[in-house]
């Protein structure tokens, strides 16, 4: 039989991309009471969406007119802080 302890083990064990994956599957294993108190809202899908779409559309837009940095320009000599 597998106990917590033999699991809370094995879970060091696992690489840390595998970690996110791992969670989302013990969180659907919980019971449902406690799975829904930690479920994304339709609200926070939609914020989420919205931000992939923006970044979507904007990415690269600037592509072909890359912001460039101007000549520095010259400058009056000012006294030195000491």
């Amino acid at each position: 039989m597998i106990t917590k302890e033999i699991l809370k083990a094995e879970i060091d064990h696992i690489r840390d991309e595998y970690l996110e994956i791992l969670y989302k599957i013990i969180k659907a294993l919980e019971s449902p009471t406690e799975a829904e108190s930690h479920q994304t809202t339709s609200t926070e899908i939609n914020e989420e969406s919205e931000w992939h779409n923006f970044i979507q559309e904007t990415y690269g837009s600037l592509a072909k007119f890359p912001i460039e940095r101007g000549e520095q320009g010259i400058y009056e000599a000012r006294e030195t802080i000491e």
